[in-house]
């Protein structure tokens, strides 16, 4: 691991440095620009889009950029400092191992948001599901912290951990693949076309990031896997490991970014409540022009209720859509 070999080195500063990590400043230093100016950009495409859909989501996300550019930008300044001025320190090296471990559980927690479907099938979680991530992020950053200091029986946790985290992450793709599914039945069926191209653009998001969520298990079982530990080719494996993790989050920040989506996207129940996956109920309204303006103005909005029905419990949401006929 790299914070393992930065420990290695820091403790061992008399020995000198091997000639085989005289690569890593540039190639950290690289790696730290590209981040860098990823970040930059999501920041400013979701400022820019922050009147387009409700970006939580998108802010929540900024995050985990900002936090591999700065153990990026650490780890290049521990080896710079260990080649140029003969100074390998101890604390660098134990900001690059903080920054990482934060980097790993902020990514988690930012696919746990995902599939839960936050600021895409609901504006906020529910109190369990936030509950439920809030209790995985920690025990994941724990069990993390564990293993990289080598606590016996760790390693074995962490095992146990990411296959937790990867079931209840496709567990919730799954129901919200099948709840998509089961809306766009019932817009096609009703015909009601004017939510087609929201729910068809969420099912497609959420297809994608199954794929992506496949990918990263591949990394991860290919990052403990490995057990190639020469110096000589550390500077490739981590090459190749930096710019697979890269292109995967660049992947998802890609297809979750903040953009002009499909009419009618953020219709959504405000919150998620425990239970079953529920459908909930279309209407289409035909009115004339007045009637129309004046009824933007009340408590209702075009979309979903601010404000629960009348002999309706508190918890149900319903859609409502409300066509406008054309001007003969």
């Amino acid at each position: 691991m790299q914070v393992q070999k930065m420990h290695q080195i820091s403790n061992n500063m008399s020995w000198g440095v091997n000639e085989s990590y005289r690569p890593l400043p540039s190639l950290y230093l690289t790696l730290s620009s590209i981040w860098f100016l990823s970040s930059l950009s999501w920041a400013l495409l979701t400022w820019r889009n922050r009147h387009l859909q409700t970006n939580n989501l998108q802010w929540s996300l900024a995050s985990v950029p900002l936090i591999k550019t700065l153990q990026l930008m650490l780890s290049f300044f521990f080896w710079y400092s260990c080649f140029y001025s003969q100074v390998c320190s101890l604390w660098m090296s134990f900001g690059v191992y903080v920054t990482g471990v934060l980097f790993q559980t902020a990514s988690f927690v930012s696919f746990l948001l995902i599939a839960h479907g936050y600021c895409i099938m609901c504006e906020h979680l529910s109190i369990y599901e936030r509950r439920t991530t809030a209790a995985l992020g920690c025990i994941f950053y724990l069990t993390l912290v564990g293993y990289r200091a080598s606590v016996p029986y760790f390693t074995a946790l962490l095992l146990l951990n990411y296959f937790i985290s990867f079931s209840v992450i496709f567990h919730h793709i799954s129901q919200n693949l099948l709840s998509l599914r089961e809306q766009l039945s019932v817009i096609e069926d009703d015909d009601v076309r004017a939510m087609h191209d929201a729910v068809r653009s969420k099912y497609v998001m959420f297809k994608k990031f199954r794929v992506a969520m496949q990918l990263v298990a591949l990394a991860e079982a290919a990052i403990y896997i490995n057990v190639d530990d020469s110096p000589e080719t550390y500077w490739i494996r981590l090459l190749v490991r930096e710019w697979a993790q890269y292109c995967i989050f660049l992947y998802i920040g890609w297809t979750f970014r903040s953009q002009d989506l499909a009419p009618r996207f953020s219709v959504m129940p405000t919150e998620k409540f425990q239970g079953g996956v529920v459908v909930p109920p279309m209407y289409s309204i035909v009115m004339d022009a007045g009637t129309y303006k004046d009824f933007c103005c009340q408590k209702w909005h075009i979309g979903v209720s601010t404000s629960p029905l009348p002999g309706r419990s508190s918890k149900k949401s319903a859609i409502i859509i409300v066509q406008q006929p054309k001007s003969s």
